[in-house]
């Protein structure tokens, strides 16, 4: 058996594969850009067929000198997202609805008022919000006629897309991991499987859902015809769970904040169930052998994807490096402040009717200010998390950062200012499909634990500390207060 590992990173804006070595080198990767589908305002969509074309040719590419060295595959996705598909013919049935779409607001409004929040809450440690799977379920059943039709022959399958991606290399089997299972409303937290009352009342049908299997171990095997052997999937994982793993926040308390095209802090609460009342989210961090460990996560539905808007929507910029220069050329922002609710705001508000916001603006304010108070909404944003995070009983002492953003030295800075806290940052900041490949790597038994494989392929670190007086940072708090409260 060999011992390099191959990792799926099936992300929002781009599919990737990646292979690793047991000492967590990056080996060889290839990348490819997802089709993202806009239709209506707040509706956001890919094309299922396309995530799983364009992630084989991408695994084909990094394999094809060396099928051999592939010990196991690990598969690493953008939770929430939706695909229906025909069991028969391993085709999807409708465009496949994304976690930042909107269009169940009112589904959710609606069981809010019916008063099922507490209830839906203390069982899968969610809220009601658009952003979960399960209403975005049962529109598909609701208002596509062909998965309808395929529910009533008995050949309708459901999933998140790693039960697509491992649907297509096993050649049939239908499976998801506990993590992402967790992230679609139907999983109470302390239950094995879905569960049949919480179906019945999101109106999504038990039998057209997955198994919910292990994060780690042997979970299936990629058939022979893609890669040229059969190659054994030991790791499924969540993306925002696998950057947890990567990050090597496994002990109780501590946590990581992947700046991606949303933002993701989570931090590990061990073996018990997490409970928050403030509006934070329980999930499973992860599984084997059945056994669960747990995590607190704090979700913003808009980071990377806010400089993506300004250089793609409003011509600002021409990359996203630029903001760094732009920030550093002026002092502070000229009291432009932004409130990147482009989405709606998750935690800890979760308002789904808020929207984007520009303040402060005058003759004065240009691309730079522009540009810096998008990076300082990244902290504006993690500031308010980690309010509620000490509200819950877990304070933060450092944060560990990673994702495209985290590369920006200025806002790694700017993060550790306003949160008063060391922020840390590994050398290799794509710890999402390190992740993966830890998973991977203990699940086929090349690493004893994921203690063990996140020490021995975590690599280098590097610390931010905190340099900002108090006046300055608590006059830019109070811009956002402000500001958000208009949102």
């Amino acid at each position: 058996m060999g011992e390099q590992i191959l990792v799926i990173d099936a992300g929002t804006t781009s599919t990737r594969a990646m292979v690793f070595a047991l000492d967590g080198t990056l080996l060889r990767v290839s990348q490819a850009e997802i089709t993202q589908y806009y239709p209506r305002p707040g509706w956001v969509e890919h094309d299922a067929a396309e995530i799983w074309a364009r992630t084989l040719a991408c695994a084909r590419e990094v394999t094809s000198e060396d099928a051999a060295a592939i010990a196991a595959i690990g598969i690493t996705n953008q939770r929430e997202t939706v695909v229906a598909w025909d069991r028969a013919s391993g085709e999807p049935l409708a465009r496949a609805i994304v976690w930042q779409d909107r269009r169940t607001a009112d589904a959710c409004a609606e069981l809010k008022a019916a008063g099922h929040e507490p209830a839906v809450q203390a069982q899968t440690g969610l809220v009601l919000d658009p952003y979960f799977s399960a209403t975005k379920m049962r529109w598909l059943l609701e208002n596509e006629g062909q998965v309808r039709a395929a529910r009533e022959s008995g050949r309708l399958a459901m999933g998140t897309i790693e039960s697509w991606i491992a649907f297509k290399l096993t050649g049939g089997a239908h499976i998801s991991d506990a993590s992402n299972a967790s992230r679609t409303l139907l999983l109470a937290l302390s239950g094995a499987g879905f569960d049949a009352g919480l179906c019945d009342l999101f109106g999504v049908p038990r039998q057209v859902l997955p198994e919910v299997v292990d994060t780690h171990g042997p979970l299936g095997e990629a058939s022979a015809g893609w890669f040229g052997r059969a190659i054994p999937i030991c790791g499924m994982i969540g993306d925002q769970q696998a950057a947890t793993v990567g990050q090597g926040c496994l002990s109780p308390g501590e946590t990581k904040a992947t700046y991606g095209t949303g933002a993701f802090v989570l931090s590990a609460m061990g073996e018990a169930v997490p409970r928050s009342r403030h509006r934070l989210l329980g999930t499973v961090l992860a599984q084997a052998g059945g056994r669960r460990s747990y995590a607190l996560e704090g979700s913003v539905f808009v980071a990377g994807s806010l400089v993506q808007w300004l250089r793609d929507g409003l011509g600002l910029i021409s990359s996203a490096a630029e903001t760094e220069a732009l920030a550093r050329s002026i002092p502070d922002s000229g009291g432009v402040t932004i409130v990147p609710a482009l989405a709606g705001l998750g935690a800890p508000h979760w308002r789904a009717e808020a929207r984007g916001l520009i303040s402060g603006l005058s003759f004065a304010s240009g691309r730079a200010q522009i540009a810096r108070a998008a990076l300082e909404a990244m902290a504006h944003q993690t500031h308010d998390l980690a309010a509620a995070f000490a509200a819950d009983g877990a304070r933060w002492q450092t944060l560990r950062i990673d994702g495209g953003m985290s590369a920006n030295d200025w806002m790694a800075q700017d993060l550790a200012d306003m949160l008063g806290l060391p922020v840390e940052r590994p050398g290799f900041v794509e710890t999402t499909a390190l992740g993966a490949a830890i998973c991977a790597a203990v699940g086929a038994g090349l690493h004893t634990s994921l203690e063990a494989a996140a020490a021995a392929m975590r690599g280098k670190t590097r610390t931010f500390r905190p340099a900002l007086a108090d006046a300055p940072r608590d006059a830019r708090l109070a811009r956002w207060k402000r500001a958000l409260a208009s949102a």
